[in-house]
Parts: structure tokens; sequence; C-alpha cells
């Protein structure tokens, strides 16, 4: 967490990137596509997945009050953001409603068939969608 912003960029983009009520992240944890899907660590055979461990951990956070957060839950949410991030940019062509790409996503807390990811370091989700996008003279060099 940046000292500067008070764990602040950390929270808006760890929100953007989980598009999933905590309710619904939990009802979608218990399903047998969640269960089987992600990578293992070594030595724990037929163990929890990371994606899904990391999902109860969603869970937990997105239940807790701002000002309980520790420094632990915001190395947490900087961890979802970047996985969320990297596994948007390899999205497979096509229908993806039924693909191990998504439910992988969606144990980390986001469902890609929702709603499209915005850029890092940009405006809110909501911004976007109350506002639009900016005029392309505003958006800066490349965007």
């Amino acid at each position: 967490m940046s000292r500067s912003d008070g764990g602040r960029d950390t929270y808006r983009e760890f929100t953007e990137a989980v598009n999933m009520k905590p309710g619904e992240l939990q009802k979608w944890l218990e399903t047998d596509e969640s269960k089987h899907v992600g990578w293992r660590k070594k030595g724990s055979p037929g163990g929890e997945s990371v994606g899904h461990e990391s999902g109860r951990k969603i869970i937990e956070l997105l239940r807790r009050r701002r000002a309980e957060l520790s420094e632990a839950d915001y190395r947490h949410m900087r961890k979802v953001v970047g996985y969320v991030r990297r596994h948007m940019a390899q999205r497979p062509s096509g229908d993806v409603r039924a693909t191990r790409w998504r439910y992988s996503l969606m144990n980390w807390g986001h469902d890609p068939v929702k709603a499209p990811l915005p850029p890092p370091g940009g405006p809110s989700r909501k911004a976007l969608q109350r506002h639009g996008a900016p005029p392309k003279a505003r958006r800066g060099p490349g965007r």
C-alpha cells in the first residue's frame, strides 16, 4: 500500500476487479466447476487450489470495513488485481461462458461475462458508466 494514498488506489482497483458480490462468490465456490480449476500447491494432492483459497479470502475482505483492513489484506488485494488483469489479457476467442479460463477468474472474484475491466489507473468503472470515455484529446498519449 502506498503511504501517500492510504491504500485508496489499491482498494479502488480491487473493488473494480472483483465484480462478484460476497454471497454470489460464496455460492460459486461451492460448485464442482469452481473446485476443479486452478493450480494446486506442491504437496497438497487433491487439496484446494490457490484461486479457490483466494476466493474465500476475497469474501472476507468484501465483508470487512475498510478501516479494518491490514497491510496483509492490501497485499492480497494487489495480488487479486494482478491476477485478474493478467488473465483478462489472455482471454480466449469465442464463447467463454463454460470455460476453465472463466471459472478460474471467477474463483478470484471476477466474472468476465459481467463487465469489462477498466484500464489500470484510469477512471473507475462507475465513472465510465456515468460519463463515458473521455474525449480522445483528454486521454493522453497513446490511448
